[in-house]
């Protein structure tokens, strides 16, 4: 039997030989990251962009600007993405942070131990594990594995975590079995969010398409033709 470093390894290799690399995460500064992933909260990415568009336009993405802005003005900006009651306050709550504690500063904010900086996101309201480690990895370029609901279904499919798996071990199962790389980790979140976006569907996967078909060691029943 294959061992988990090497399937993990495998898995990466053809998806990243069937996708090439997916650039992830498409932003022009940290902070534009932070603020994309609370946008991104329970909506698609296409929705981000149509709020990160309307921030751009009225030239608020920074700390500084959006910390004190009109709550109600940046509730307008961001409704694109829906819960705007909810992220807005969130937005101003990180941004307030970076300005009153980093000086402004987002390099500051990730300078120290990665699990410290985590605790304080963690600390800030409506931040969770995985925006949080999106944060780290993607803002901060911290050797943290994300988590999210396609990683959680597909290597479920592949018979590699439980369904039911916690974040935490799930988490813990990746950087157990990968090396501690910032950019494997980014690669590979990425890859496998592609994979699941065009193929491996909640409902009706197209389990005969998947490049991953090609890991001799996958359960037959699991990769099978629906």
């Amino acid at each position: 039997m294959t061992n988990d470093k090497a399937k993990l390894m495998n898995i990466y290799d053809i998806l990243y030989s069937c996708f090439g690399p997916r650039h992830w995460w498409p932003a022009d500064t940290p902070f534009e990251v932070m603020v994309g992933a609370i946008l991104t909260q329970n909506v698609a990415w296409v929705n981000v962009e149509k709020a990160i568009r309307n921030l751009k336009e009225a030239d608020a993405l920074e700390p500084s600007k959006l910390a004190y802005m009109d709550l109600e003005r940046l509730k307008a900006l961001i409704k694109p993405t829906g819960f705007y009651n909810q992220k807005a306050p969130r937005l101003q709550h990180m941004s307030r942070y970076i300005v009153e504690r980093c000086g402004g500063r987002v390099d500051s904010l990730f300078e120290g131990d990665m699990y410290e900086v985590r605790g304080v996101l963690l600390s800030w309201p409506g931040i969770g594990p995985e925006t949080a480690d999106a944060m780290l990895l993607y803002a901060g370029n911290k050797p943290i594995f994300v988590i999210d609901a396609y990683t959680r279904r597909v290597f479920s499919r592949l018979c590699l975590l439980p369904s039911d798996v916690s974040y935490e071990k799930a988490q813990a199962y990746f950087m157990s079995n990968l090396p501690n790389d910032v950019q494997l980790f980014n690669e590979y979140h990425a890859l496998v969010d592609e994979l699941a976006k065009r193929m491996c569907l909640k409902r009706n996967p197209s389990c005969g398409r998947c490049p991953l078909s090609q890991c001799r060691w996958a359960q037959k029943e699991v990769l099978a033709d629906a």
